[in-house]
């Protein structure tokens, strides 16, 4: 089961990744939990600078943007392997 988390406050572009992230993983067909990681001490452990981001098992994938459907998916695909920011 892939874990995807959302990092962000909660504003507009944080939502929209979210429910990008969540139709991505749908049409994959996988197996996944997404968590929202919305408090400033839980989200400054990602080590980014700027938000919305999305991990995928740990491991962050891109921040600052929302990123295509397309796109969403190949970060999901490739899971924790790398960082592709």
């Amino acid at each position: 089961m892939k874990k995807l988390q959302i990092l962000g406050m909660g504003c507009a572009k944080c939502n929209k990744l979210m429910e990008m992230t969540e139709q991505a993983a749908k049409e994959l067909g996988i197996e996944y939990e997404i968590v929202k990681v919305n408090t400033l001490d839980e989200i400054k452990k990602f080590r980014i600078m700027m938000t919305p981001a999305l991990a995928v098992d740990g491991v962050v994938k891109v921040y600052g943007r929302v990123p295509g459907l397309d796109e969403l998916k190949q970060m999901i695909k490739r899971g924790s392997n790398e960082r592709s920011i």
